[in-house]
């Protein structure tokens, strides 16, 4: 011990590169000595378990307490490395690992670890490597860790196994390092390293998890390539999920399809899946069929199965069936998560059915789910939207913040939106001041709301004024709040206005769409410019952008005000021969038309083919008839 007791003189040394380690604490000669003194077996807790030899190695002994104390109080140097010579730890992998798993500084494990690769006869392998790598990962150092990967896979002594690289790659997608892990895994497989079924798996795992599903088809495709690598039923769950998110609905039943030709039993994640796929395309008996197969097969639907079915026959219209569902599956000893709650709301919310929506929500605490903000605002979009009393809204945005859920962005447009459309455009205004309040940026569909709500109560100045203010705290601004704005400019006489505003979208780059022709071509028609309006349709055309049942309407409703049946047919004819059906108010405008003209003949004639078609004339079409005829008649008399 005389080496370690002159070493105790109290002068400061560094023992690291590294700044923060360059301290050490002063100990005194007793100390030193005592930490490195074997306990006496008499006062130790449990000398047998605590201080025992390594049986298959009597030279290396188990790391204890006293090595630990030694590293925390010295970090790595001199004194630690003499403090494995008095306590016999011999270094070897199985001693590397230990160090590297115990609790002491990133940096001295760090620093053991070099100072071990350069020992004589010691050569780090796969196992330490992988023990210091997942150090660095816990410590968040990614820039060291993939140095120290880069290390691994250059390092022509270490042996990558592919499971060591399945470990690799799984630690740079937790670092959101794609590109890196995928660099690392070709290196590798340059190095002679053959990917196994689950090595390709973890690099799928990984591009699903990072949203890169192209590459995941890329590599699925490099897999099936190398022909004694098969694909498992993980392989499938992440190929078809991706091709789910890809919109390749096609190929994702193909590869269900596939998956059994080779004998493989679909988990029940991948029947969700493709369940959700046969929802999405319109399929529901399809996916029906699958639902009934799976539980055939004896794969339990879980709470996520339930939810997708849930949300198909949502979609489809099939409420009943959607709400029939979460007594089955109670029934089947499954209990609901919040998800699955908020999603049959929503569908109930859609058609109206709030008592059933109030029962569910209700429920909520019975199984210990706690209501989100997206609980609360499934409730007030559905109240709004079934035209249900405005202070019981406002007593469920009570009620929401009394219970500590924090009102969201959407939250806030919610009732923006519904206020303005139950004309308390004021309540509306102060709402987005408490936005504004709450710290949450500008939202365009609140402005969009507010925006057109002033509008129609011909406040065009308020509502310039908050479009001023959108573009100046959001910067570009949505086409649909531009024509909105357009619509409005128009509607007052402010055509120029509504034409600058038009010719700003271009210039901003997103070219106006179909809402933004039609607001501006509305304003045409009013001021008279038939011709300009029926012009701009075409031009509209020509650019690219289609226009819709409306566009027709607005030049159609512009050439019967002129008096003028025979451009108004024309316009008719040209809307069927572009695609586009016409609806009630083409009819209605037409039947209008043809009235005024002393056309009714042609009316009576267009009154059958709307009955034809399912059509009804509205009640001012109907008075305009019977005005034209009575003034006929009137004429007659004279």
């Amino acid at each position: 011990m005389a080496y370690i007791t002159s070493r105790s003189i109290l002068v400061k040394r560094s023992v690291s590169t590294l700044p923060h380690l360059s301290q050490r604490f002063k100990q005194t000669e007793s100390e030193i000595v005592q930490m490195f003194s074997l306990p006496n077996p008499e006062e130790s807790e449990n000398p047998r378990e605590k201080w025992k030899l390594s049986r298959k190695d009597p030279s290396v002994r188990m790391l204890d307490e006293r090595f630990i104390r030694i590293l925390k109080i010295f970090k790595w140097g001199p004194d630690a490395e003499k403090a494995l010579e008095v306590l016999k730890l011999k270094v070897d992998h199985r001693l590397v690992r230990s160090v590297l798993e115990i609790d002491v500084e990133t940096n001295v494990k760090v620093q053991f670890f070099k100072w071990a690769g350069k020992r004589r006869n010691f050569q780090h392998d796969s196992s330490t490597y992988m023990a210091l790598i997942r150090c660095l990962e816990d410590a968040r150092l990614y820039g060291e860790m993939y140095r120290t990967i880069q290390e691994v896979v250059r390092n022509v002594h270490v042996s990558v196994s592919p499971g060591v690289l399945s470990e690799l790659v799984k630690a740079l997608g937790r670092a959101k390092m794609v590109s890196k892990a995928l660099s690392v895994f070709y290196q590798a497989k340059g190095r002679k390293c053959k990917p196994t079924s689950s090595t390709y798996n973890s690099v799928i795992m990984m591009l699903v998890q990072a949203g890169q599903h192209e590459r995941v088809h890329e590599v699925y495709s490099e897999m099936c390539d190398e022909g004694d690598c098969f694909p498992d039923t993980v392989t499938y769950s992440a190929v078809i999920s991706s091709y789910d998110k890809l919109g390749r609905n096609d190929s994702a039943v193909r590869l269900f399809d596939e998956m059994r030709e080779n004998g493989l039993e679909p988990t029940e994640k991948i029947y969700t899946t493709l369940l959700g796929v046969y929802f999405k395309v319109g399929e529901v008996e399809r996916g029906l069929d699958l639902f009934e197969e799976m539980k055939r097969e004896g794969c339990l639907p879980s709470v996520y199965t339930y939810t997708e079915l849930v949300k198909g026959l949502g979609k489809a219209g099939r409420v009943e069936e959607a709400y029939g569902l979460y007594k089955n599956m109670v029934r089947d000893g499954l209990t609901p998560d919040v998800v699955f709650l908020n999603n049959l709301m929503n569908v109930l919310g859609k058609v109206g059915r709030v008592e059933e929506l109030r029962s569910v929500f209700n429920e909520m605490g019975r199984w210990r789910c706690t209501p989100t903000v997206v609980s609360y605002n499934t409730v007030i979009k559905a109240l709004f939207e079934s035209k249900a009393p405005v202070s019981e809204v406002s007593s469920w945005f009570e009620k929401m913040k009394g219970e500590g859920v924090s009102p969201s962005e959407f939250t806030y447009s919610i009732l923006i939106d519904g206020y303005c459309k139950t004309n308390r455009v004021e309540k509306a205004l102060l709402l987005l001041e408490e936005m504004d309040e709450r710290g949450f940026p500008p939202c365009p569909a609140a402005y969009c709301s507010l925006i057109n709500a002033l509008g129609k109560a011909k406040r065009y100045e308020a509502a310039n004024e908050l479009f001023k203010e959108l573009k100046e705290n959001f910067g570009n601004v949505s086409s649909r709040v531009y024509a909105v704005m357009i619509k409005h400019f128009g509607k007052c006489g402010k055509l120029s206005e509504a034409v600058d505003l038009f010719n700003e979208m271009k210039n901003q780059g997103s070219g106006p769409d179909v809402y933004a022709y039609n607001a501006l071509m509305s304003g045409m028609v009013k001021a008279g410019m038939i011709n300009e309006a029926h012009s701009l349709l075409r031009k509209m055309e020509e650019n690219g952008c289609s226009g819709d049942v409306n566009s027709h309407n607005i030049i159609l409703n512009g050439f019967a005000r002129t008096g003028v049946p025979k451009r108004a047919i024309e316009m008719f004819e040209a809307m069927k021969g572009s695609g586009v059906k016409p609806d009630g108010v083409t009819y209605n405008t037409l039947l209008g038309c043809f009235a005024h003209a002393g056309m009714f003949e042609e009316a009576a004639r267009m009154m059958g083919d709307m009955k034809d078609k399912g059509f009804v004339y509205d009640a001012i079409t109907y008075s305009s008839i019977l005005e034209a005829v009575g003034n006929v008649d009137h004429v007659k008399d004279v």
